[in-house]
């Protein structure tokens, strides 16, 4: 009996404490459970993550240095700095040179080119043209052969002779022969002399006297000439008379 009476006591001791706790704490909330997914008005409104305006960007500040920083603080160079400096120059005076060289050559190669080319034209301008029908192979040779022969007639001679007489007998084979070509060559000298004046006049002069010269011995041998046909008729004439009288 007095079991039965503990167990109901503690019974109502527990309700007891139940009851207090609940309403300490509030009423108990109850929940639906529901077998398909809530509609979207039922769902709870949600707060979205990012905001709706994008926050504008800030420029990022620089820090401001002093002014001191901003001067460059002198320093010595260095070894390796020095030889850089001493290699670059080395390099720059050999390059500097080695084109002044390269200049030169080219400069004088060009120069000799040109003169090679001028001495060339020069040469083919002397030779006669087709038209004047002058053959310059044989004419030469003959000129060549009286020179040589106007050596030997006067190699017993004096020097001056020796000299003189061999070039004036070859002058004078190839004004008779080519004459063409000597006028050619004469006109080329006469340009080469006329950049000396003293030259040039000497060569007019010269050049008067032997006009002078040929005209005066041209116009003794047409005398002569006159004076030896008239001789001759002359002397044609008397024979015819004697030779008619004997008869």
């Amino acid at each position: 009996m007095a079991r039965i009476q503990m167990l109901r006591a503690s019974r109502r001791a527990a309700l007891v404490v139940l009851g207090g706790a609940a309403a300490t704490q509030g009423p108990l909330q109850v929940r639906t459970a529901f077998a398909e997914a809530p509609s979207k008005e039922q769902l709870p409104e949600k707060k979205p993550i990012y905001s709706s305006y994008p926050a504008t960007p800030t420029a990022p500040t620089i820090p401001s240095t002093p002014a001191t920083d901003s001067k460059p603080h002198p320093t010595s160079p260095t070894p390796t700095d020095r030889l850089t400096e001493q290699v670059k120059n080395a390099r720059v005076f050999l390059y500097h040179h080695s084109l002044l060289a390269e200049n030169s050559v080219n400069d004088s190669l060009t120069w000799a080119f040109k003169k090679e080319t001028n001495f060339a034209n020069t040469i083919a301008s002397l030779a006669p043209k087709a038209e004047t029908g002058e053959q310059l192979l044989p004419g030469a040779i003959y000129v060549l052969v009286a020179t040589l022969a106007g050596s030997i007639v006067s190699r017993n001679r004096n020097i001056l002779i020796r000299a003189s007489f061999p070039l004036a007998v070859g002058i004078t084979a190839g004004w008779f022969l080519i004459p063409v070509t000597m006028e050619n060559t004469s006109n080329l000298i006469w340009e080469y002399e006329k950049r000396v004046p003293a030259v040039a006049e000497t060569h007019l002069q010269i050049s008067s006297i032997a006009k002078d010269t040929y005209r005066q011995a041209r116009g003794i041998a047409k005398e002569a000439t006159h004076w030896a046909d008239e001789t001759a008729n002359e002397t044609r004439k008397r024979i015819e008379d004697v030779v008619s009288k004997g008869k």
